[in-house]
């Protein structure tokens, strides 16, 4: 699966890729869908009349490589459909193999938030689907509202180059690593946080109040509903564990099927999400270097676990003095990318733990170009290995530039409250930082962007969806971004939720194990029910 990575002052902070701390509550009243935690459903949001248009669109599917690709309307406003202000949202499905036992479409989402399903199709993703799933289902991706393809899409400014050349903040960069510690390196984070929300602001404040979760939640039932769908079969990865939780808290009876691979857990604020999120990663790299030698086997940069484990706090303590040279530019590997890099590589064990330890040994020997790349792919591994063909993702004719970085930070930081007030994040980053080291201190300090982000009326809840099928939540004991303990805890929360394990590192389970797989398969197309305390 793909993964976003949040800018902040030029660095790459992994620890906010999927923090997801997108926690839902009351919406705008009066669309006749329920906000989560309140009562039950009154009247069908189809039926309102501003509404039908939406819900009666036809959608026009053309071809688009092997694929098909058309895209819904949806309104801004929910409170307000009638204003005449929409997202235009970008769809691609590949349709089912076996057309004569076609069950329906099956939506997903790959996570974030910022994450572009459609661009998840044409790249491959389809093949993170079982043989099974497509041959009984149009698999269907699409665009949240403000990402990728979307129109309007959020903008921050990340991607402009005159923005990246900005230094951190009015007086420069004075921080000198991921733990500031005096005045001035605070001052520094701060005032940099706060440009960050300013350029936001300026460049799409009108649309900053409607890209939460609780809004793509009731486009993801326009959706079902333009698909022909009488009830939704869903499957989202991580951030989208959030955003089917909270449509199944809005629509309990639409949903068919139900799975949420990674999951998010909506009772725990801002802190409680980056704190334990940060201990996650930190026991994937010690489960990285005990792990080492089954995986990635003679390539890793020591011979034992503790070998490699002083091999990583070696250069975190050296690259916090020195940074590493990066061929081919003039820029260097301090210990922000360092943490990025080697965040970035607990997701995936079987294809990234032997390209991290190659990158390792490459930088004990003073060269970071190979942990540059880790951090940041659009950085080549080596200053001469371009033969010019480009398979990066930036921008086609059809294809639209990803905002991830910049959707990210607008989801999350609407979807749950922060505090207005610094002192609650410097509180924090201490703690993080005893608790977690670098790990922690990055992950709090994603979050001061959103300190005076327009604020969103949800808030931490446990989830309340009385009428909701059971629904299967997939957790992997070792996953980094979202623990295992916050799988276990939404299963609980959910009417009749069930638990699938996956013992082992990394990030999500579906499409990495056999095991997971056909359970998951089994209760998409037969609603079969997983057993208490499955374990893979």
């Amino acid at each position: 699966m793909k993964h976003p990575a949040l800018k902040r002052g030029g660095l790459i902070l992994a620890l906010a890729a999927l923090g997801a701390t997108a926690l839902a509550g009351c919406g705008p009243a009066g669309d006749g869908a329920r906000p989560p935690g309140k009562g039950a459903v009154s009247v069908d949001p189809a039926g309102r009349p501003e509404l039908q248009g939406f819900y009666r669109q036809k959608l026009s599917w053309k071809r688009c490589g092997e694929l098909r690709c058309a895209t819904l309307t949806v309104p801004m406003d929910y409170a307000h459909p009638e204003d005449g202000r929409t997202f235009t949202l970008p769809l691609a499905k590949a349709v089912t193999a076996d057309p004569a036992r076609r069950i329906g479409s099956l939506v997903f989402n790959p996570g974030g938030p910022g994450e572009s399903g459609v661009d998840q199709l044409r790249s491959g993703g389809l093949s993170s689907f079982s043989e099974r799933a497509r041959a009984r289902f149009d698999i269907v991706g699409f665009d949240p509202r403000g990402v990728a393809g979307s129109k309007p899409a959020v903008d921050c400014g990340s991607s402009d180059p005159a923005a990246e050349d900005q230094p951190a903040s009015g007086a420069g960069d004075t921080s000198t690593g991921p733990y500031p510690k005096t005045d001035a390196e605070r001052h520094a984070e701060l005032t940099d946080a706060e440009r960050q929300t300013a350029a936001c602001k300026a460049r799409s404040g009108a649309i900053l109040p409607h890209v939460g979760t609780l809004d793509a939640a009731r486009d993801l039932d326009v959706l079902r509903a333009a698909l022909g769908d009488e009830k939704l079969t869903y499957l989202g990865w991580s951030y989208g564990t959030y955003l089917g939780t909270v449509y199944g808290e809005l629509f309990p009876r639409r949903v068919r099927a139900l799975v949420l691979d990674g999951a998010v857990d909506p009772s725990l604020d801002w802190s409680e999400t980056a704190l334990q999120q940060a201990k996650g990663f930190r026991k994937a790299v010690d489960d990285y270097a005990g792990q080492c030698a089954s995986v990635a086997g003679d390539t890793c940069p020591a011979g034992t676990p503790d070998g490699i484990r002083k091999v990583i706090t070696d250069l975190y303590a050296r690259v916090s003095k020195r940074p590493l040279r990066i061929k081919g530019t003039d820029d260097r590997l301090d210990q922000a990318m360092l943490n990025t890099a080697v965040s970035m590589s607990m997701y995936s064990p079987e294809s990234q733990w032997q390209p991290l330890s190659e990158a390792l040994r490459a930088a004990q020997q003073g060269d970071g170009t190979k942990l540059a790349a880790l951090a940041n792919p659009g950085i080549p591994a080596q200053d001469d290995s371009s033969d010019g063909s480009g398979s990066g993702s930036g921008a086609t004719e059809d294809q639209p530039p990803g905002n991830s970085s910049d959707a990210l930070v607008a989801v999350n930081c609407l979807d749950q409250p922060h505090p207005r007030d610094p002192q609650p994040y410097w509180d924090l980053l201490d703690r993080a930082n005893r608790e977690a080291g670098a790990f922690g201190t990055s992950g709090v300090l994603a979050e001061l962007v959103c300190k005076d982000w327009p604020a969103g009326a949800q808030k931490p809840h446990r989830v309340r969806a009385e009428g909701l099928p059971p629904a299967l939540v997939v957790g992997t004991t070792g996953d980094p971004a979202t623990p295992y303990e916050w799988s276990k805890s939404l299963a609980a929360q959910l009417p009749g939720g069930m638990l699938l394990t996956f013992r082992g590192p990394g990030h999500t389970a579906y499409g990495r194990s056999a095991c997971v797989t056909d359970a998951v398969d089994s209760y998409l197309l037969d609603l079969k029910p997983v057993p208490d305390g499955k374990t893979c």
